[in-house]
């Protein structure tokens, strides 16, 4: 039994106020749940003693890269925010997790209602069912947990997918039809606050939201971003991170990021 935690980066509107949104799912085997949550407990009181972190504050890796509120009051600086984000990659990639990043490039969509979300999701769960027949026990199945305020979009998507499911061919043009299998029960909410899994996952969408803009070459960071946050940088975070992401998710991405749609 595997438990993916969701969160996202960007909005899945179109056009929306970004230009990309990105879909991270950390998933992980139930029995190496406790050992990834007291090494993330002690990675948390790390934080506070070195950087003044409070260990109940959550991670929003943007709002905290731009020294938004709530994180302003306690005076981290730029470099101490920049190192923060550096060590969480680190540590993400010593869990016992596997990762999957989906983006949807907006500028690529040529209809208003193109289904952001829905496509984003359909695409991550095909990823982790395929993980889940190819590298362990197929009989394994996986369940979904993510804050509240996407449940109800996600439970249409995940509940639909397990009727219907179209997947783009490899080897030729059109596509083929293959359910959902692995996935139980409809994707179960938790407020992010009173989960380490949903935050360091944020910690992973926003990384690879800057790794995709760079990639396909998007609008600038933010003006607030710390000017240590370059394009070297971003690499830098994406290959610490390296350990813990699902490769073979994508085969033209060397960090196993989904980009859709296809140019």
């Amino acid at each position: 039994m595997r438990i993916a935690y969701y969160d996202e980066a960007g909005d899945d509107g179109v056009p929306g106020s970004s230009p990309l949104f990105v879909l991270g799912a950390m998933y992980m085997h139930y029995l190496h749940w406790q050992g990834n949550f007291k090494r993330i407990q002690d990675f948390r009181s790390h934080l506070k003693q070195r950087y003044g972190f409070p260990i109940k504050l959550e991670v929003h890796s943007k709002e905290l890269l731009l020294n938004k509120n709530p994180y302003r009051p306690y005076g981290i600086s730029d470099d101490d925010r920049v190192a923060i984000i550096g060590e969480c990659c680190d540590l993400i990639a010593s869990l016992d997790v596997r990762i999957v990043n989906v983006a949807i490039i907006k500028s690529r969509i040529q209809s208003a209602d193109y289904p952001v979300l829905d496509k984003a999701l359909t695409y991550s769960v095909q990823r982790i069912e395929n993980d889940l027949n190819v590298d362990m026990d197929p009989r394994e199945r996986f369940m979904i947990i993510t804050d509240h305020g996407r449940v109800g979009k996600m439970t249409s998507t995940t509940r639909r997918i397990q009727r219907i499911n179209y997947i783009p061919s490899k080897f030729a043009q059109g596509s083929y039809r293959q359910e959902i299998r692995t996935l139980l029960e409809d994707p179960l909410p938790k407020d992010s606050r009173q989960s380490y899994f949903i935050q360091f996952t944020d910690v992973v969408s926003n990384i690879a939201y800057l790794y995709t803009m760079i990639t396909t070459g998007q609008p600038s960071f933010p003006k607030r971003m710390p000017k240590a946050v370059n394009e070297q940088k971003v690499m830098e975070w994406m290959e610490r991170l390296a350990p813990a992401l699902n490769h073979r998710a994508s085969s033209t991405d060397r960090f196993g990021v989904v980009m859709y749609p296809k140019p």
